[in-house]
């Protein structure tokens, strides 16, 4: 019975940990300061694949071969998300966000 628990908690952490880890990259449409439209894209994260390369990568596919302009960018910052009392399910999250504006 006890095995049994463990392993439910252990697969319920896991889920926890992919849920967090694979957030998914999200790019809106939004007007700049200038009257002018851009996009804001977040590529936060935890895996692999929410590195900066990715929010270039999503910037160059949304704008094309037109290019881009970066307007602003966070800092990458991270914190440790989740997680157990005893701290061995934790999650790194990087927050990383930009706002683009394609070139025409």
């Amino acid at each position: 019975m006890r095995l049994t628990m463990n392993t439910a908690a252990l697969g319920a952490a896991l889920a926890l940990t992919g849920a967090l880890a694979g957030c998914a990259h999200t790019a809106t449409m939004t007007y700049l300061p200038s009257g002018d439209t851009g996009f804001a894209i977040n590529c936060s994260g935890g895996d692999a694949s929410t590195t900066w390369a990715a929010c270039y990568k999503q910037a160059g596919e949304m704008c094309g071969a037109y290019g881009y302009d970066v307007v602003s960018k966070d800092a990458d910052n991270g914190a440790t998300a989740g997680g157990s009392v005893g701290g061995i399910f934790g999650a790194n999250i990087k927050n990383r966000s930009m706002v683009i504006r394609c070139k025409q």
